[in-house]
């Protein structure tokens, strides 16, 4: 029997191993990781987009569908890593194999450094616009903040979380005041939208659900540091729906009132109603809203990507935060983040298929696999996969009516109970099982 040392175990992230019940945080403090995180400028933005495009009622009929969906699909994966202790990259290697889960892992630890530097770069691209400040420079500092946040683990983002939620409150409540000077927010329930026909309402629910997808997939990473199942689940429903759908609503809110300008293409971004007033107090604000609130989903998705990455590599989190983190920030300040977000968003489409085979064969199929001896690759697991993402790509080019996400992640979810019925999936049970 082996004990890590006090000194080491204090400063653990556990990427190889369950995080043990003793190193467990309260409800507080996993809830205050996830509530800080879709809370955010940027989330806001999809909220007030798909209400532009379709209108306020339709608008906000895809915001509550899509959070509805996604209170489902991030409760079940949170429930499971809250019972067992495990991260993402542990949970896909019991499902995709002990060597097929660096697909799974590897793709979804790559997307969400991606994220990171897209907000890292928005950081610059925000600060800039509302000050004139260099968006190059601001970006690379605002890059080695969020690096140096992400560093200090798990901790680090429940303190920032924290703050960044009650911050982004305040922001819209000022907002709100500024904006009611010269619009009237009594009509925005009968706001029409400014984009005829140009989105359905099957695109609005993927549009939000793209946004977090990626990181909702990965809640493990968050939620495996939970007591239990149970406060796992409480912990990601102030995630989903509620942070999310104050996010969301508040940008639908001032898109509906009018007090957006260009609303098909900025969306819900209420930042230039902050700086309209010229106030040096309220610009003071908007500098640390816009740190706090963008390096909130910065640290998060550098977090999802370092842990991930560690596993993969046998190495330490804080020296993948270290070397990706270089890497993000320099995609940022090359500028290079202003021509991937569609990219981003389309392999976020192919996210929920993966989560789906995930619940699939953890909860669903729990019981039936409980004893099922390790392999290298787990074909039912990576075809339903492809076939989940297959349908959701189909769905998006063909089919637009509908919402991809939720094609890929109804079909990646029922073509692995298929796949798993067939004679040749049964894997013989492990011969010793040791508890």
């Amino acid at each position: 029997m082996t004990k890590t040392a006090p000194a080491e175990s204090s400063t653990s992230e556990f990427e190889h191993e369950p995080v043990p019940l003793n190193h467990r945080k309260s409800l507080f403090t996993v809830s205050a990781v996830w509530f800080g995180f879709p809370m955010i400028l940027t989330n806001a933005v999809p909220g007030g987009l798909v209400v532009a495009m379709l209108g306020f009622w339709p608008g906000v009929g895809a915001i509550l569908t899509a959070n509805a969906i996604m209170f489902v699909y991030v409760s079940l994966l949170s429930w499971r890593a809250g019972r067992t202790g495990k991260s993402f990259s542990l949970q896909a290697t019991e499902t995709f194999g002990t060597a097929g889960y660096a697909i799974a892992s590897g793709f979804l630890a790559t997307v969400v450094v991606g994220w990171f530097a897209f907000n890292t770069g928005a950081t610059g691209a925000s600060l800039g616009a509302a000050f004139g400040w260099n968006e190059t420079l601001v970006a690379g500092l605002a890059g080695l903040v969020f690096i140096a946040i992400t560093y200090l683990g798990i901790r680090a983002l429940s303190v920032l979380g924290s703050i960044a939620a009650p911050l982004f409150i305040a922001a819209v409540i000022i907002a709100i005041t500024i904006a009611a000077q010269n619009h009237d927010f009594s009509a925005v329930f009968g706001y029409k939208g400014v984009g005829g026909e140009a989105m359905s309402f099957g695109v609005a629910v993927t549009a939000i659900m793209a946004t977090f997808a990626d990181s909702g997939t990965m809640t493990a990473d968050f939620t495996r540091w939970a007591r239990n199942g149970k406060e796992a689940v409480m912990a990601t429903v102030t995630a989903f729906p509620v942070a999310s759908l104050v996010a969301q609503l508040s940008g639908a809110l001032f898109v509906a009132a009018g007090a957006i300008v260009d609303p098909a293409s900025n969306g819900g971004n209420f930042a230039p109603i902050l700086t309209s007033t010229h106030n040096p107090l309220l610009d003071v604000f908007l500098l640390v809203f816009v740190v706090i609130n963008l390096g909130s989903v910065c640290t998060h998705c550098l977090y999802n990507g370092a842990l991930g990455w560690s596993h993969l590599t046998r190495s330490k989190m804080r020296v993948l935060t270290l070397i990706l983190g270089v890497i993000g920030t320099l995609v940022a300040v090359l500028g290079a983040w202003h021509y991937f977000v569609n990219w981003l968003v389309l392999l976020g489409v192919l996210v929920p298929p993966l989560g789906a085979v995930l619940i699939a064969d953890q909860i669903i199929l729990a019981k039936r696999n409980a004893d099922r001896a390790p392999q290298r690759f787990r074909w039912t697991a990576l075809v339903a996969w492809a076939i989940g993402a297959g349908a959701a790509l189909l769905s998006h080019f063909f089919a637009p009516v509908l919402s991809d996400a939720v094609v890929g992640l109804v079909v990646g979810c029922l073509a692995y109970l298929v796949l798993e019925r067939s004679p040749r999936s049964r894997t013989a049970p492990a011969k010793e099982t040791t508890r």
